[in-house]
């Protein structure tokens, strides 16, 4: 056997690069670059093997490597890059060993939750213990453990290689994840620091190019006959988009599919886009930050057909917004542990595939007419409250609705929306018009608070020929705003929104409907032996992103921020448009409840109010059975 003397740094460049997704007969590259902070742990294994793929010494293939300021946001990046690449890419991440490491792991939380894959390459102790404690080490009385164990419970497949000869294992079963559409997530291997620097014959088959099929795993044959039964059955039946649908590339499939049989489509967060807003079967948002219009229709649906959901709590508003009694799901999901969910019919298979054999099985029968048409008129009615939301004029400052509103006025069809926390998700999700499957992008598996920046990095290197609209609140830029950097360096535009309300306006708001009067949610000073409720700090957001390198642009009127949003677009080089917006005002209720358990015994009056409002809501919950 032909062999290849490399360290395992360079081992594990030079496999990273050869490896191929595939599905359809359409071929990708699985691992198309590395992010990467070194120190200590990392670089004196992987940091020379990406070096020398840089160099490029030889004939293997190279891999990109992307210097990030932020080991928690470039894996924001990379799940940001998978996701919009619909998983059949991404891009690795290393770092070094010790705080670097747990940096990440918030990160891979985010990807594993979201089911978005990516490979994590933290540097970890000496295999030979001969040095220890090496810098930044944890001493475990307990034996065999370091910091990278937390990546365990957050990782769908986790390996240290404490030998080279466990290295071929380790990488084809971390490839095997990536590519799983059921199991993938964040992926971790961990690395002694001296093992990646040690040095091994490897076969040459290793490194030659390999492709991973991403399969359509076919529905059962049975499962579809029960579930055309079921639906046949139906009066008023409901079909919930969620993200597979997009991940599947199945949007298409799935508009057909509701033509055909007049069931009207409402959607997750994840699974936004996967109609146009403009279609009358598209009753757009469910569940806590949903629409009125398709909240009405799941509160009186018999048979809800879930496409690619998990079921979170946000989409049925903690069990709540599906009321009718006897109301029955059938579950269209790659993994059969989403599946199962709402004691459902399960049909184990991609959705793309899954949606195809309903159509087929259901050719020639459709939903009442009346049922079409009553989700055409609710369909109608909440666009008018959309166009009241954005077109109100606001003083003294705008609302966030009418931000939202000029942004996907000047946005193209195919560019992209993206954010992740705070109020903007839950408003975007009511109000966001979308014309492209790909134009929505909203974190809200982890609702991580630092990923808008970071994600929208990924997604425009994902998407070079799309533009990216990043909508930041203050408090989320004030967490991680470090890509920024990274982007200017790399010459990858955005257009950054940074919409300041002063503090967390979501978590205010929540506060307040809780009984907690927004204690502890705005930025003010503490008066002198008082509480933090003086006057606003004096942040200068703009002038911090304008130190960072881009170009700011400052806007006080939605006229002047539609002007500058304009310009941000037109421009080759990445803007950041910062404007204030009212922390109090709120967009249009979805009219459904989130399960937030209110203090049972309190002092305060509003507390004891917002519990007897919690006891009663809390009798809407269908039970878990």
């Amino acid at each position: 056997m032909s062999t290849v003397r490399l360290t395992v740094g360079q081992a594990i460049v030079r496999f990273m690069a050869a490896q191929r997704s595939e599905r359809d007969g359409m071929q990708h590259r699985l691992i198309e670059g590395c992010f990467g902070i070194f120190g200590h742990g990392n670089v004196a294994g992987i940091g020379q093997a990406l070096l020398e793929a840089a160099l490029k010494h030889d004939a293997s293939p190279g891999l990109r490597y992307l210097q990030a300021r932020n080991e928690q946001a470039m894996v924001h990046a990379a799940a940001a890059f998978a996701r919009t690449r619909n998983r059949m890419s991404t891009l690795a991440c290393t770092s070094s060993i010790g705080p670097g490491a747990t940096n990440m792991v918030t990160g891979a939380a985010l990807a594993t939750i979201s089911r978005l894959p990516v490979l994590l390459l933290p540097g970890d102790v000496f295999a030979t213990r001969v040095a220890d404690p090496v810098l930044q080490q944890l001493e475990y009385p307990g034996g065999d453990v370091s910091v990278n164990d937390t990546f365990r419970p957050v990782s769908r497949f986790f390996d240290r290689v404490w030998r080279p000869e466990q290295l071929p294992s380790a990488l084809l079963g971390a490839m095997r994840v990536l590519t799983d559409p059921a199991e993938t997530g964040a992926v971790t291997l961990a690395l002694p620091q001296d093992v990646q620097a040690e040095a091994w014959d490897w076969p040459v088959e290793l490194f030659l190019e390999r492709v991973w099929h991403v399969p359509r795993t076919q529905p059962d044959r049975a499962a579809i006959a029960r579930a055309v039964d079921l639906i046949k059955s139906a009066r008023r039946p409901l079909i919930v988009a969620g993200g597979g649908v997009l991940y599947s590339e199945a949007a298409d499939t799935l508009q057909g599919f509701a033509q055909a049989t007049g069931i009207p489509v409402a959607q997750t967060q994840a699974g936004k886009g996967t109609m146009r807003s403009d279609d009358p079967l598209c009753a757009g948002a469910i569940g806590a930050t949903g629409t009125n219009a398709a909240n009405e229709l799941a509160a009186t649906a018999d048979v809800v057909i879930g496409v690619g959901t998990r079921w979170t709590d946000f989409t049925t508003a903690s069990r709540s917004v599906f009321r009718e009694p006897a109301v029955r799901f059938v579950n269209i999901n790659v993994a059969s542990f989403d599946a199962a969910k709402q004691s459902g019919l399960a049909i184990v298979a991609d959705a793309k595939a899954a949606i195809e054999a309903l159509s087929v099985a259901l050719r020639g029968w459709s939903a009442d007419p009346a049922h079409r048409d009553r989700a055409g008129e609710l369909a109608a009615l909440w666009q008018a409250t959309v166009d009241a939301a954005i077109g109100t004029r606001h003083e003294p400052l705008p609302t966030q609705a009418e931000i939202i509103g000029v942004v996907n006025e000047v946005a193209a069809d195919t560019d992209i929306v993206l954010t992740a926390a705070g109020s903007m998700p839950g408003d975007l999700h009511k109000l966001w018009r979308t014309r492209d499957p790909a134009g929505y992008h909203v974190e809200y598996g982890y609702s991580c608070m630092g990923y808008e920046i970071a994600g929208g990095l990924g997604a425009r290197m994902a998407a070079p020929d799309r533009e990216v609209f990043v909508l930041v609140g203050d408090g989320s830029y004030l967490m991680m705003a470090s890509e920024l950097v990274t982007a200017v360096q790399e010459g990858i535009k955005l257009v950054v929104v940074c919409v300041n309300n002063h503090g967390f306006a979501s978590i205010g708001n929540l506060s307040e409907s809780v009984g907690s009067e927004r204690f502890g949610t705005s930025y003010r000073f503490r008066r002198a032996g008082g509480q933090l409720d003086g006057g606003y700090l004096p942040l200068d957001l703009a002038a911090n992103a304008a130190s960072l390198g881009v170009h700011v642009i400052r806007a006080r009127t939605i006229e002047e921020f539609r002007e500058a949003l304009t310009k941000a677009r037109a421009s080759e080089s990445t803007t950041f448009v910062h404007i204030e917006a009212d922390p109090v005002a709120s967009a249009p209720s979805s009219g459904a409840w989130w399960d937030v358990p209110v203090a049972e015994v309190a002092q305060l009056e509003s507390t004891r109010q917002a519990r007897v409002r919690y006891e009663r809501d809390k009798r809407r919950q269908r039970p878990l059975l």
